[in-house]
């Protein structure tokens, strides 16, 4: 009896979901994984823990190695870039890389996870050496000894959402001078509302970071290696730039074969299929669906690109899948020096992008009952609620504190996902002992507060 042929292309999370999906679920398969990098599978989102001395290896920063899928049956190829999709006779294009070897293969089932590439900025200078990205085994490795060159002594970041500020803490840690630049006036203002961005701007300035929000780069300066950053105001001394002003899916390969909107992000339908019979798209080249917006937005999230995975190859057989994908909630969490916090669903930000009215609730409170003294661990905690006006369905939330309390985003997430109210929140059964929390769960304050009823007495 013959193999189904399913080709996945890119190592990443949701490639390497699928295929765990595919062995486990399905027998009979000749599954083949296609990866155009020649470390399968580096995790960037490690990239810090690296840069700081806090792993085992580098070559450990990783989702699995290839040996781990070719235990299960798995033909894994690096250095293959897909090239190209035929449709008509269900083959893919492939070239290796180090042999520049062309190559057609046969798919019953194909998964793109192609994934997405960091912007380059189109300013005079983008190619003068000493200007990196925060992406990938390699930028991470040529990031280290920068890090750790006595010559280099001040670093500029471009980009002041979470891979930004992660290269500032960890370029001030190796005792550099850093200036973290954004062309908005906040940092980490697409993640988190203005409240706690004020609380993370005034703790980056603590630690040591120059922060220049609402400016326009103009140019890099230099000869041959970059030598400053010109914005529109001001100039600042440059010895290394760390690019991180976001990406562009790795789409172009697709034009004209794949359904791509007018951003190069893969169009697909309520099942994650594309225009291409038998050919699904997930991860972060597909605008993912959001619970809260009830609409596709970019969520770029190993966990996004993980729960497609899953659902893809659930009902990969079936002509038409049970039921559509449920959708995703969008969950994140970042240390930023002694803070730490979690974000689910929308914000202020990106309900305005996505024409989505919403109201905001922050609440600040201590974490413990007030005889518990701050120098006995009850620090300052915050939260932010935000929710439906009309109906009170909780669409976004986020928590932040020098404790960590980022498990309290799971919290929120899951009343997200299940569509509960503030009511809902505010009455939830949590457990009460001072020694962790207040006899109101700070979840039940918040939500509280939100409704506009009395304080609790602390």
């Amino acid at each position: 009896m013959s193999k189904t042929k399913v080709i996945v292309v890119g190592a990443s999370h949701g490639g390497h979901q699928s295929v765990l999906e595919l062995t486990h679920k399905y027998s009979n398969l000749d599954i083949k994984l296609f990866e155009a990098g020649d470390f399968i599978s580096f995790m960037s989102c490690g990239m810090e823990l690296y840069l700081e001395n806090s792993v085992t290896s580098i070559n450990d920063v990783r989702n699995f190695k290839p040996a781990d899928l070719e235990k299960l049956g798995t033909e894994v190829y690096a250095n293959h870039e897909v090239t190209k999709i035929n449709p008509e006779n269900k083959q893919v294009i492939v070239k290796d890389l180090k042999s520049g070897k062309i190559q057609s293969y046969d798919y019953d089932k194909l998964i793109l996870s192609s994934g997405v590439t960091p912007n380059n900025l189109p300013v005079p200078g983008h190619e003068l050496k000493n200007v990196y990205s925060m992406r990938g085994k390699d930028w991470a490795e040529k990031i280290k000894a920068k890090l750790s060159d006595p010559d280099v002594k001040n670093i500029t970041v471009i980009g002041a959402g979470y891979i930004g500020v992660e290269a500032a803490e960890a370029s001030i840690k190796a005792g550099k001078n850093v200036t973290l630049i954004d062309m908005i006036n906040r940092p980490l203002g697409n993640y988190l509302d203005t409240e706690l961005t004020d609380i993370l701007s005034k703790e980056l300035t603590s630690k040591g970071v120059q922060v220049v929000t609402g400016a326009k780069i103009e140019c890099y300066e230099g000869t041959e290696s970059v030598s400053a950053v010109k914005t529109n105001d001001a100039e600042y001394p440059s010895d290394l730039i760390i690019q991180a002003v976001g990406v562009k899916p790795n789409t172009d390969w697709l034009k004209g074969t794949v359904e791509l909107d007018k951003r190069g992000w893969i169009k697909t339908d309520k099942y994650l299929r594309t225009n291409l019979p038998d050919v699904y798209a997930i991860g972060d080249a597909v605008l993912a669906y959001s619970i809260p917006a009830q609409r596709n937005m970019p969520i770029a999230l190993a966990t996004v690109a993980r729960r497609e995975a899953r659902y893809v190859v659930e009902h990969i057989f079936e002509n038409t899948p049970s039921i559509p994908f449920s959708g995703v909630v969008g969950s994140s969490a970042l240390s930023v020096f002694d803070y730490h916090f979690a974000t689910s669903g929308l914000n202020m930000t990106t309900a305005q992008k996505a024409d989505i009215k919403i109201n905001t609730s922050f609440y600040k409170d201590t974490l413990r009952p007030a005889y518990v003294p701050m120098e006995k661990g009850n620090t300052e905690v915050y939260v932010e609620l935000d929710y439906n006006p009309n109906t009170h369905q909780l669409l976004g939330g986020a928590v932040l504190s020098t404790y960590d309390i980022t498990a309290q985003g799971n919290v929120i997430s899951l009343a997200i996902q299940q569509g509960l109210k503030l009511e809902d929140l505010a009455e939830a059964d949590f457990f009460f002992q001072p020694g962790f929390d207040r006899q109101w769960s700070l979840l039940n304050l918040a939500a509280q507060r939100a409704l506009g009823e009395l304080e609790f007495t602390k």
